[in-house]
């Protein structure tokens, strides 16, 4: 059979497609890069916000348009919280939630024929030539913050377990790959179920594997403790930490129910900026939620603005049905929630800016991943994005590079 498979939304989705990519190609399907050709399509949902509902509706028809002759399937959280409107769209044959994901292409098996044909000649997907490979360690989460639909769709916490975990990234390594990258939900939480922390995936990994990068994903800053801040001495691990803010006005936080103060998470980032030096730390930020008034957007903007973060993904609240947020009193109108993010965002600009300037005049290391005539772009374990012009084969390399000026997306350098 010849397969398409998509995603939309956060890493963890990416690493699910991935992973059924492999299984399929393994049992003699052919994983096709575009849809027209496809006998059926599979696309993984999102849901964290009403826009990424309606993006994931959008691409299951582009999916329908491309080919009406392919049957489709709809998994992830979108198709977890809203199954009976996605079941309506044109071409889908089967909608599957998100607790269907773990045995997913023997649940598509009862309904589509998944005989092994003879493989065509097509072009590899896309992910199948990535220079980072997103490895997934547990799912679902055990928080209540007020906000989140992800939690609802995903369920409770639940963790693979570390021997898994070693084998698939001694797998990617064998196939090439320079970086991995640990992916969930809650990754802070990986093991507590049993008694296990990310820390001791973390040194198990370490000690198995030789490949140069390992990268997390998105850790709670309550999860950030000194013994796993500690692993950062081993020069593998990237330096780079994305730790959710949400907003920088405790009275927001306790709203929320985040389990942190503004104080306490400022004295986190100078913790950790102090154990890992060129730390790059990125942040999640969300404007508008129930209750901000203008006094606690400023004092969130000025607190953000403080942090000197490296990147900032700004989000309007997205009242999300099911969750307590959804049905607070104060809700923000959109025209004030716009013009807040995009004040944030103003932020955001300046901010990333001012943490790249500082590495102008620097060398550093970039792990090179594609071109577009011969302008190549990478990423330093810190998570710049550096771009060179060179006619050389950089893929999946990494090279030191004398970084020398701004660019759009990140710095401009030249190779020694």
């Amino acid at each position: 059979m010849r397969v398409y498979l998509t995603s939309l939304g956060c890493k963890l989705n990416q690493s699910e497609v991935e992973s059924w990519a492999r299984q399929l190609t393994a049992a003699g399907h052919t994983v096709l890069e575009n849809p027209e050709d496809a006998d059926l399509c599979i696309v993984n949902t999102c849901t964290v916000t009403h826009i990424a509902s309606r993006k994931s509706r959008q691409l299951i028809r582009r999916c329908h348009r491309a080919n009406p002759r392919a049957g489709i399937v709809v998994t992830g959280c979108d198709a977890e919280m809203n199954p009976n409107a996605l079941k309506e769209l044109p071409g889908v044959r089967l909608v599957l939630g998100t607790a269907a994901k773990e045995h997913l292409l023997e649940k598509i098996a009862e309904q589509f024929d998944l005989s092994p044909q003879d493989k065509v000649a097509c072009p590899q997907p896309r992910f199948f030539g990535h220079t980072r490979a997103f490895v997934k360690i547990q799912d679902g989460c055990n928080n209540a913050c007020t906000y989140c639909i992800v939690r609802i769709a995903r369920g409770k916490q639940r963790s693979r377990p570390i021997a898994a975990i070693v084998e698939e990234i001694i797998a990617r390594e064998k196939e090439g790959y320079q970086e991995m990258v640990l992916t969930g939900v809650h990754i802070g939480a990986y093991g507590h179920e049993r008694g296990e922390t990310l820390a001791d995936l973390i040194q198990a990994i370490l000690a198995n594997t030789h490949f140069p990068r390992l990268r997390l994903s998105s850790i709670e800053p309550w999860d950030l403790t000194p013994d796993l801040l500690r692993l950062w001495e081993n020069p593998r691990m990237c330096r780079h930490l994305h730790l959710p803010l949400q907003s920088g006005c405790d009275a927001t936080l306790k709203r929320m129910n985040r389990r942190y103060t503004t104080a306490q998470y400022r004295d986190l980032l100078a913790y950790a900026r102090e154990r890992i030096p060129d730390l790059a730390v990125t942040t999640d930020v969300i404007v508008g939620f129930p209750g901000e008034d203008e006094q606690e957007f400023a004092t969130s903007a000025a607190f953000v603005a403080a942090m000197g973060f490296a990147r900032i993904h700004v989000f309007p609240f997205s009242a999300r049905p099911g969750t307590a947020a959804a049905s607070m009193p104060g809700q923000v109108p959109p025209s004030v929630k716009k013009r807040r993010t995009d004040l944030m965002l103003s932020i955001a600009r300046y901010s990333a800016e001012a943490f790249r300037r500082r590495f102008i005049g620097r060398t550093m290391d970039v792990l090179w991943e594609n071109a577009i005539d011969n302008c190549w772009s990478g990423l330093t374990d810190n998570y710049i994005r550096v771009e060179v012009t060179s006619d050389q084969q950089l893929h999946n390399r990494i090279l030191p590079v004398r970084l020398l000026a701004l660019s759009k997306a990140g710095l401009r350098g030249e190779l020694l």
